[in-house]
């Protein structure tokens, strides 16, 4: 009996953890449900931009640039959110950030209503929209890494958040085609609604227990030189992850554009139909995303291996592109491209979060999140001044950067003794 009694003393902190951590499914799912708007509030512009160009009398360039100025708001201030979510504590970042969100989506929605000419004060909203959404999404992935004590819940919890991203980018052409039919700027107007959903859902289901998320002490140049300490000693792997981070989105924003553009202007598919078409490729990276997230646990060395293999998949088949005419092959390669990201980012997220400290989480992430927002900004115009010149050479140069994800996985991320994230290895 005396055995058995410490037997069972043994197994109630774990029973324990097992209820706190099952406990935590609704933080999660709000949590979750910040990156499918963030999402939304982006990506569902992407099939009215050519009906937006139409309206306004612009180039497509000058229509690339509301995707743009979005990322550049948000890249530009990333990392400051990610010092006050560090500071301050997530929830109180996200949440006000939320609220600027659907302000700056409320803005270039009703421009169209208010103003002949538009453009500018759509820009202006979408500016703010990206300063909102800097203190969104970036500050979600430190968050689910606060949550959760053992770093396969974490990765899991990744997976999931990387999963709701990309459902994001499966729902937003069909949503924002749908939208798009009852008037261009509908989607614009969308973006308030969700936002403040989202906001809600955190406000009332995200509990932080007290001392989690109390103001830290530090001043910011103590703050700055601990930093400054974290990249001298993780350095050499944090910068490669940066760099994979910004060539997923890169190659990814960048075919999604081509995609858009030559479904309407050469294949003649529009509204819902044009948005189910894209959302193929999308589903592919969502479903890649979350097999990815449950099956990795804390096993860096199988992460490593993925991130090398999903950004040479990637480099190998966006490569064929500028060769195929077929509308059925060329989905066919974008979904396999779409599975090499997927299978990439939850390794990525997950080996940043488990690797870096608490304190310095938020910062580390948030500089990463901005990594990948310069591919999202970037993307887009530099394909459209790649078709400008050669359609092969357009897709040559996405394959090449998505090698560059490759080698730098290879030569860059190792893993040490056991898996664990110590010195300057994930």
């Amino acid at each position: 009996m005396e055995c058995l009694k410490k037997r069972d003393n043994k197994q109630e902190p774990i029973l324990r953890r097992m209820n706190m951590e099952s406990g935590k499914k609704r933080d999660l799912a709000a949590l979750a449900f910040i990156p499918l708007v963030m999402t939304l509030a982006n990506s569902m512009l992407v099939p009215v931009l050519p009906q937006i160009e139409k309206s306004l009398g612009i180039n497509d360039l000058k229509s690339s640039m509301i995707i743009t100025v979005y990322s550049i708001a948000s890249i530009v201030l990333i990392p400051v959110a990610g010092f006050l979510s560090d500071k301050f504590g997530r929830k109180k970042v996200m949440v006000p950030s939320l609220i600027i969100t659907g302000t700056g989506g409320l803005l270039s929605g009703l421009s169209a209503l208010l103003f002949k000419n538009p453009y500018g004060w759509i820009l202006a909203g979408r500016i703010l929209q990206g300063i909102g959404a800097s203190g969104a999404f970036p500050v979600v992935i430190p968050c689910v890494g606060d949550m959760f004590r053992e770093e396969a819940d974490v990765s899991k919890g990744l997976g999931i958040i990387e999963t709701a991203n990309t459902v994001g980018k499966v729902l937003s052409p069909i949503l924002g085609a749908a939208l798009g039919l009852l008037a261009w700027y509908v989607p614009f107007l969308a973006i308030p609604v969700l936002s403040g959903m989202a906001a809600f859902f955190i406000i009332i289901w995200v509990k932080v227990k007290k001392g989690e998320d109390e103001t830290q002490k530090k001043k910011f140049g103590e703050f700055m030189k601990e930093l400054g300490g974290v990249f001298r000693e993780k350095g050499k792997w944090l910068y490669p992850i940066f760099l994979m981070g910004f060539i997923c989105m890169f190659v990814h924003f960048g075919d999604l554009f081509y995609l858009s553009s030559i479904l309407e202007d050469k294949y003649g598919f529009e509204g819902v139909l044009k948005g189910l078409l894209m959302a193929i490729p999308l589903l592919f990276l969502s479903i890649a995303s979350f097999v990815t997230g449950g099956k990795i646990g804390s096993k860096k060395v199988l992460m490593k291996w993925i991130a090398f293999a999903g950004s040479l998949l990637t480099a190998v088949s966006v490569a064929w592109i500028g060769f195929v005419q077929n509308l059925v092959l060329i989905m066919a390669i974008f979904s396999v491209a779409s599975t090499g990201i997927g299978c990439a980012l939850p390794c990525l997220d997950s080996l940043i979060t488990e690797g870096i400290r608490k304190e310095h989480r938020g910062t580390i992430s948030s500089i990463f999140s901005g990594a990948r927002l310069v591919g999202v900004a970037l993307g887009p115009p530099a394909i459209s001044l790649l078709l400008g010149w050669n359609l092969i050479l357009a897709f040559v140069v996405l394959a090449g950067t998505a090698v560059v994800s490759a080698l730098a996985a290879l030569f860059f991320i190792k893993p040490g003794n056991g898996g664990k994230t110590q010195g300057e290895s994930p």
